[in-house]
């Protein structure tokens, strides 16, 4: 597990191999946990 940051009491990482998963970073506080998919930005 490789930490990015915390704030706020918010834990903000990532594994470094996942399988075939689309990027996406992990998110935990206290007792929940997020996961949020990281979509391509592109112009309009």
């Amino acid at each position: 597990m490789a930490e990015v940051f915390r704030k706020f009491g918010f834990v903000f990482f990532f594994y470094t191999n996942e399988g075939q998963e689309p990027v996406h970073i992990h998110v935990r506080r206290d007792n929940g946990f997020a996961k949020f998919w990281i979509e391509p930005v592109e112009p309009d």
